[in-house]
């Protein structure tokens, strides 16, 4: 009878509908670039694209919510997190590792390729990163102690400093562009370009999740005994943080000064 009852208990986890949309859409993305790259059918591969994008957004908002509605928590967040972001350094070490190796591959002539830098601006978007940590810190730390409204505004603070970040940092590639400087004028560009462009995109992941956490909170699903979730955002946003100090001080300092 109690064998009956554990088995009954896992599999009312077995079934979702939600895996589906988001499977979904994982196959379509692959198609999608096909079609877009190799076939020539761009907008075959600009629909396939966005269809597959909303069908994982939609499938893992769902997901999502129905692990808040029914699921509980198995206590492997913080290890879940811990992964995942190993793996992002691994693609941000072999960013770097480029970067340094074709800056002193081609010392003699790197002068050439560096643009008029405005250093202010790394700066300023280093305090609003800073800046940033701290207030998703004591968000976070509001939500464990039970404080929903003081964990809100701090959360929307967060991303009011983070989308000022992107903000600031698209003018920037804006005006460099428009200098001259783009993705192939040369190796200090490709560099550049691709180090703070892959550096925004996980800026604006962590947004993303944020403004899935601020919904958490103002549905009330996530509570003082729940958050896990906030705590994962919350490593994320701090390892993104940390990266901007070793991509700033490569793009700027190590590619910039000569």
């Amino acid at each position: 009878m109690a064998q009956h009852e554990v088995h009954h208990h896992l599999g009312a986890h077995e079934t979702s509908f939600w895996p589906l949309p988001v499977g979904l859409g994982i196959l379509l993305l692959p198609i999608s670039l096909t079609a877009y790259f190799a076939w020539h059918q761009q907008m075959l591969g600009l629909v396939l694209g966005g269809f597959s994008l909303l069908l994982m957004v939609f499938g893992l908002i769902g997901w999502a919510d129905e692990f808040f509605k029914k699921g509980h928590e198995e206590g492997f967040g913080s290890l879940a997190i811990t992964l995942f972001i190993a793996t992002e350094v691994i693609i941000f070490g072999t960013m770097f590792a480029a970067f340094w190796t074709a800056r002193i591959a081609h010392a003699d002539i790197w002068h050439s390729w560096v643009p008029k830098m405005n250093f202010v601006i790394p700066a300023i978007l280093t305090l609003i990163l800073w800046a940033s940590s701290f207030t998703i810190l004591v968000s976070e730390k509001s939500a464990e102690s039970g404080k929903r409204g003081a964990s809100i505004l701090w959360l929307l603070a967060t991303l009011i400093l983070g989308s000022a970040f992107v903000v600031i940092h698209f003018n920037e590639w804006q005006h460099l562009w428009h200098e001259g400087f783009t993705l192939s004028s040369n190796m200090y560009g490709t560099g550049f370009y691709a180090l703070t462009g892959i550096h925004t995109s996980h800026v604006l992941v962590g947004l993303v999740s944020q403004l899935y956490v601020l919904w958490l909170l103002l549905s009330g699903r996530m509570t003082s005994h729940r958050t896990t979730m906030f705590k994962a955002v919350s490593i994320y946003w701090h390892f993104v943080d940390l990266m901007w100090l070793l991509v700033a001080s490569s793009a700027y300092i190590i590619g910039g000064l000569v």
